[in-house]
Parts: C-alpha cells; structure tokens; sequence
C-alpha cells in the first residue's frame, strides 16, 4: 500500500522531476484537462458528474498522501497530487478555452507559492489533509480572480 500511495501521490513520478515537481504537477493536470472531451463540462449534467468526481478524487488523495509523507515527509515536494486537484480546481464554472487555461495555471501556481490567508494556515492541518486543503484554496483564489477578470471583460466591452 505504501508504494501505491508514494506513485500515486507523485502523480506516477512527476513529483521526482529535481526542478519545480509543483509546476510539473500543474503543467500535469492542465494536460489532461486539455484532454478532456468539452462534453465533460459543457453541459450541467456532465459539469455536476465531473464536479462530484473531482471531489471524491480529493477525499481519496488524503489518505494516499498522508501514507506517502511517512516515507517523504510533511508536505514534501515529491508530493504532487495536491497541485493536480488544486489546479482542477482552478479551472472549474470556467470556459474550456486556452488562454483560460493557462492563466488558471500562473494563478493557481502564484497563490499555491505565495500562500496568502487563508492557504498559509490551511497547511498546517493534519496529515494529507493541510497538503491538500491549500492547494484546494489556492485553486479557489485562482477561479475566483479568473472569474472577476471575466466578468469585468464582460462589463467593459
């Protein structure tokens, strides 16, 4: 169970890269959701399916992330699967569209580095559970400033 939870938590090895496995992870997850059929979250069914699907992903990860901190440490780096849900987080009620994506990418990154409140206390939760809360709140800050921006593009124009 141990190595199933240290390939899985490194997001199968992307967390070993030596140079920023964080942005790995997130130029990870940004891939796969480019993969994504539009289906998935263009309609409110799928878009409520997908939703539900990411969360209990999440719940699943803490367990799996709190087995490989006995071997890595707390909230070590190699630990990327937190980026991969933060960063679906991120992109979550947002068009599927490119520039959408990678601004979701540099926010999301800037707030899962700077840790402005509440993320910073966040961290300090228990076990796979402040490894992953951040990253959740950090997707958050990163939707939200994308949402403001849509919004004012929209009122402007």
């Amino acid at each position: 169970m141990n190595k199933i939870a240290e390939y899985i938590s490194t997001l199968f090895g992307i967390g070993l890269f030596p140079k920023a496995p964080g942005t790995a992870g997130t130029l990870f997850a940004a891939l796969v959701y480019i993969t994504l059929p539009n289906s998935w979250t263009a309609s409110t069914n799928n878009f409520l399916l997908f939703s539900a699907i990411l969360i209990l992903l999440t719940l699943f990860s803490v367990p799996m992330i709190s087995k490989a901190e006995e071997k890595f440490g707390k909230d070590n780096g190699k630990i990327v699967l937190d980026e991969f849900f933060g960063y679906f987080v991120a992109i979550l009620f947002l068009p599927k569209k490119l520039e959408i994506i990678i601004a979701a990418f540099i926010l999301f990154r800037i707030f899962d580095i700077l840790k402005p409140e509440p993320v910073n206390i966040l961290q300090k939760l228990p076990k796979g559970w402040g490894v992953v809360v951040d990253d959740i709140m950090a997707g958050i800050y990163a939707n939200l400033s994308l949402q403001f921006i849509i919004w004012l593009k929209v009122k402007i124009i």
